[in-house]
């Protein structure tokens, strides 16, 4: 006897990589994930051969992958996470259309339950995106800064001699070595930015928010930082769960 399908996959297409979950109603099943550069119908069809599921939310920040992705959801219903349906948090911005999709996604995550202060999540993605969602719930807006692979890629191309190196944690501040010197760069100089603007929003907020990391250096350059209050590595597979109750009939 086959198993029945699950209600949901829950698709978050980045200029890195594209992860896909598995979902019931209630939690998260499964994770599986393609460099978005190799992403085709087929790719995808092929990746989630042995998953069963009925219905699809997709937040993508790459118009041009989108066409593959429904392709390869062959007719099941899809919602595309934009301004255009139900979030389940307001977006109090200029223009909402230019909101990511993934940033949307994070924010209908943090306000699942009643907020008794603002949010701010620090997203450590292809960029390093700050978002923050105020106690009504609404998005209020964010910051970007360039994230660390996109770091380590620029000195290693635009330079005769850098390396390009693996993010860790280095042994000092003071580097010993090339690679060392640039590990401690990267690591300390991000923490570095992180408490900078986290301490310039809670400013212009007038209060202290909670602070929730996600992404792929989020427990790397979050970890033990008294500025970030929890990890979240799932945090934006949440979202799309919750964007897809709020938008698919029981």
């Amino acid at each position: 006897m086959q198993p029945s399908p699950a209600p949901y996959l829950l698709v978050n297409n980045n200029n890195t990589r594209t992860k896909f979950a598995l979902a019931t109603c209630d939690s998260l099943l499964d994770h599986r994930s393609l460099p978005t550069r190799d992403l085709g119908s087929d790719a995808v069809r092929s990746l989630l051969a042995d998953w069963s599921y009925e219905k699809v939310v997709l937040a993508s920040v790459v118009p041009r992958s989108v066409p593959d992705l429904v392709a390869a959801q062959d007719g099941r219903p899809l919602v595309e996470v934009s301004p255009e349906i139900e979030l389940g948090v307001g977006l109090d911005f200029p223009d909402p259309t230019k909101i990511g999709a993934d940033r949307i996604a994070n924010a209908a995550a943090v306000s699942a339950e009643p907020l008794e202060a603002p949010v701010v999540v620090v997203d450590f993605g292809t960029a390093v995106t700050f978002d923050i969602v105020d106690t009504r719930p609404a998005y209020l807006g964010g910051v970007i800064a360039p994230g660390l692979d996109a770091m380590r890629h620029y000195l290693h191309e635009r330079t005769a001699l850098l390396p390009e190196i693996e993010i860790e944690r280095p042994a000092s501040a003071i580097g010993k070595s090339t690679v060392h010197a640039m590990q401690a760069g990267a690591y300390h100089g991000y923490r570095g930015l992180v408490i900078e603007i986290l301490e310039r929003i809670s400013e212009e907020l007038g209060t202290p928010p909670k602070t929730v990391a996600t992404g792929g250096y989020a427990a790397l350059i979050g970890g033990q930082l008294s500025a970030i209050g929890s990890i979240d590595p799932h945090l934006t597979m949440r979202g799309l769960l919750r964007i897809a109750n709020l938008n698919f009939s029981p």
